[in-house]
């Protein structure tokens, strides 16, 4: 008997390590649940629940090729190797199949795994799946992993030229075993089961993530270059929360790009090459935590950035946290992200730099934040996009480079489409007083919208003096930290 361990490559389809076991003989499946371990990762509730609905989908695939998926319940990875091996010996599996996944947390619990089973002679085979190059595959010409992405999408280039990683074939259904497949829970304890709305926003299943693939390469990609900017256009592929869960595959989006793009994919339209590009950014930043797993680890990836003097400015924190600071786009994003578990982003990137450069507050509090509210929360992404933003992270925007919400608010949401959407008190104002309120004289009206927690100019200053009292940039190389 083979065991598939599913963990975030929810689908039945495009998956390496379910084609394998099925490829070796009769199949059983299980997934774990590991409510404490989840916490600890801080991972949302959305997020969570999302996981759920798409097990429960997965299993009805499952079912119907004759694979029982089965349930366990391990509060912490620790308990892992004691639950799989106890399954292994109950089902006479000779074989654990799973798809690697890449953090220090992930790569500690496969390997006490392995460990486990070898001891009982059973075998463990991790396989290549959630990206198309396997880390250690695409290093500099030293042998480190790539610390600025152009060079590293450049090898990828190199890579792809030499031939497209292959979407992998479903299995043919099995002969029924005697096997009785387990109830998937509706719920996780101490994880709060979101709105029914948010759940509406986030369809479960691969049917779901396939006609939001179809339709976004059907025609939305020509113009994703420039669409994908604007927040109050449905200009990105909303893909995201189904690759983060492995509900489709980046092998699947590539597919479909090069089939829009006749097979290219540094040429031919902008839109398509723009957001393959994206995809290997994902890829980029799941190297990262390989090459250098301090990142995993609440730690600065640029290490001189440790010595940073960050506030501890609890009421200003929390003001950024609801959606209160008194500055337009920075509010209508995280009220985004609060209502739908999901932000644009461009945006993303704005609430992150004003954070870290304008409130002077450590970007770990915003990484975690996120990581609490999003359905897409993914840890190589998430902390890669907050320590560039922060300017500690690999290839980051330079210290000095510090975006002025007000300038990012007219320019990309130019009649405030997207502000009126989410701060429905700010409806009465013009679209030119609506990106500052408190300049067109402040017209806080009965809902009573803030007045700005900050002055953008003087807490630019205090960023870049902040930075530039840092010791010198020491050179990054591949072995410390």
């Amino acid at each position: 008997m083979q065991l598939i361990w599913f963990r975030t490559d929810l689908r039945f389809h495009d998956n390496t390590a379910l084609a394998a076991a099925c490829a070796q003989g009769p199949t059983l499946a299980v997934w774990l649940v590991s409510p404490a371990q989840w916490q600890q990762h801080d991972d949302a509730a959305c997020k969570v629940d999302f996981w759920l609905r798409n097990v429960a989908q997965l299993s009805q695939a499952l079912a119907e090729n004759h694979i029982p998926l089965l349930i366990r319940t391990v509060d912490h990875w620790d308990q892992a190797p004691a639950a799989l091996e106890k399954l292994c010996s109950e089902h006479s599996v000779t074989a654990v199949h799973c798809n690697a996944e890449y953090g220090v947390n992930e790569s500690r619990r496969d390997a006490a795994v392995a460990q486990a089973l070898g001891d009982a002679g059973i075998a463990f085979e991790s396989h290549l799946d959630q990206l198309l190059f396997q880390p250690g595959s695409i290093l500099t010409k030293t042998g480190n992993y790539f610390q600025v992405f152009s060079q590293f999408r450049k090898v990828c280039y190199e890579r792809l030229h030499h031939g497209i990683p292959a979407v992998v074939r479903a299995p043919r259904a099995q002969a029924p075993l005697a096997i009785a497949a387990d109830t998937i829970p509706g719920k996780v304890p101490g994880f709060a089961t979101p709105s029914p709305e948010l759940q509406a926003l986030w369809p479960a299943g691969e049917e779901e993530a396939k006609r939001r693939l179809d339709h976004f390469v059907d025609e939305p990609i020509e113009y994703y270059n420039t669409e994908r900017d604007i927040p109050s256009r449905p200009g990105t592929s909303q893909l995201s929360a189904y690759l983060a869960a492995g509900v489709i595959s980046p092998r699947q989006c590539l597919h479909a790009a090069l089939n829009e793009n006749r097979g290219e994919f540094d040429s031919g339209n902008v839109g398509a090459v723009t957001w393959i590009n994206e995809l290997l950014w994902r890829e980029f930043y799941k190297h990262i935590l390989v090459g250098y797993p301090r990142v995993s680890m609440h730690r600065a990836f640029r290490s001189e950035t440790e010595a940073l003097a960050w506030r501890h400015a609890p009421k200003e924190l929390e003001a950024w946290q609801r959606g209160r600071t008194g500055i337009p786009i920075i509010d209508a994003a995280m009220r985004q992200l609060l209502d739908t578990g999901w932000m644009h982003n461009r945006l993303r990137m704005v609430v992150a730099m004003f954070l870290t450069k304008n409130l002077l507050i450590d970007w770990r509090e915003g990484e975690r934040f996120f990581m609490r509210h999003l359905i897409d929360g993914d840890l190589a992404a998430n902390n890669g996009g907050w320590q560039w933003s922060a300017s500690t992270g690999t290839d980051a925007a330079p210290y000095f480079r510090i975006f002025n919400p007000h300038n990012q608010s007219a320019r990309f949401d130019e009649h405030g489409v997207f502000l009126k959407q989410w701060l429905p008190e700010l409806a009465d104002l013009s679209s030119k007083e609506i990106h500052n309120p408190a300049k067109a004289g402040g017209l806080f009206g009965p809902a009573g919208y803030p007045q700005p927690i900050v002055d953008l100019s003087q807490s630019r200053e205090r960023a870049l003096s902040a930075f530039k009292n840092l010791p010198q940039r020491q050179v990054t190389g591949g072995h410390h930290g």
